[in-house]
């Protein structure tokens, strides 16, 4: 699940490459304070203090480790949340360093920039992620990064060096089978989340295995049909809306680029299925095929071997790290 990956990468990434310099003034800036807070008993305790005054919940500021980017963001999401604390700790106590307001803003424009990839990075990493999910977010990604705003003023160069990351990182994942089928039979995403050429191509192959699956099955093979399906997935987590659920539900509303003409046979079954309109993104995919086997019953069967692929390899990364909690290193039976 090499692609898959990439995205949970982002969060083991060094921080320092990512920020021009007047964001990274402010983030040093920004260590300070935290730092003040961490090391000082007295102003921790004045902290609280002035917390319980204003009747903000009791949080500590978080500390960043400057070798990913994620820990970062914590630590700047933590200090906006304190700008009003701070505030008026600043008028009763002394500081090692104060943010200037355009420092404010720059931090507070660079938060909003990396919610998406925070966002991402925690959904791909669900124990119910798929493979499915990688071209979607990252089509997501691409277009949040694209878009110019009034806001943009400071954290441009920031915008452009995320933008080129991402596409380098996943230049190739359009053009990887397991990747692009999962996607077309993901009710969710269909066939809307391509970019402008990949598509026909994709589709192409897929009818192509349709097409080897309906002669296997006429020639008595059931090696196909004999697959085990994925396991069910446990309960859906619960979706937030956010500014991803917006671009995902505009990416699926657009109309599709026009498909090749398919051959008849089983290759109806994906005209029809992508003919209709993507299921909500709270919807499990394979709920969908199994209600839907009927109808679509070869593109259930191949729906069933590509989106058993999991998105990445950190579920399994946190099995066996909870295993480990379990079972001691010296036990042998």
């Amino acid at each position: 699940m090499r692609q898959g990956s990439q995205v949970c990468r982002v969060s083991r990434t060094r921080s320092n490459w990512l920020f021009t310099r007047g964001i990274a003034d402010a983030i040093a800036v920004g260590r300070k304070i935290v730092g003040h807070f961490k090391h000082s008993a007295l102003a921790y305790s004045c902290h609280e203090d002035i917390q319980g005054q204003l009747n903000q919940p009791i949080k500590r500021l978080q500390q960043d480790v400057q070798t990913r980017w994620n820990s970062t963001y914590y630590m700047l999401q933590s200090l906006i949340e304190e700008k009003r604390v701070l505030g008026v700790y600043v008028s009763e106590h002394e500081l090692p360093d104060h943010l200037t307001t355009h420092q404010w803003a720059l931090m507070e424009k660079t938060v909003a920039i990396l919610v998406p990839f925070e966002e991402l990075t925690k959904k791909v990493s669900s124990y119910d992620a798929q493979a499915s999910d990688v071209i979607p977010a990252v089509s997501a990604l691409v277009r949040l990064l694209n878009r110019e705003t009034d806001e943009d003023h400071g954290v441009k160069t920031m915008k452009a060096t995320l933008l080129a990351a991402v596409k380098k990182r996943f230049s190739d994942v359009e053009t990887n089978p397991l990747y692009f089928i999962s996607t077309i039979l993901d009710p969710r995403y269909k066939d809307r989340f391509f970019s402008n050429n990949p598509a026909p191509e994709a589709k192409l192959h897929l009818k192509q295995e349709l097409q080897m699956m309906s002669r296997a099955e006429a020639e008595g093979s059931r090696a196909e049909a004999a697959e085990p399906p994925a396991k069910r997935f446990l309960k859906a987590q619960a979706s937030t809306s956010s500014c991803l659920d917006t671009v995902f539900e505009e990416i699926a509303k657009e109309q599709p680029q026009a498909a090749q003409p398919l051959a008849a046979g089983a290759a109806i079954e994906l005209d029809t299925y992508l003919g209709g309109a993507p299921s909500p993104c709270e919807d499990s995919p394979l709920k969908y095929w199994g209600v839907n086997k009927i109808r679509f019953p070869t593109l259930a069967k191949i729906a069933h071997k590509y989106l058993s692929a999991p998105c990445s390899s950190v579920e399994s990364e946190r099995l066996f790290s909870s295993v480990s909690h379990i079972i001691d290193e010296t036990e042998t039976g």
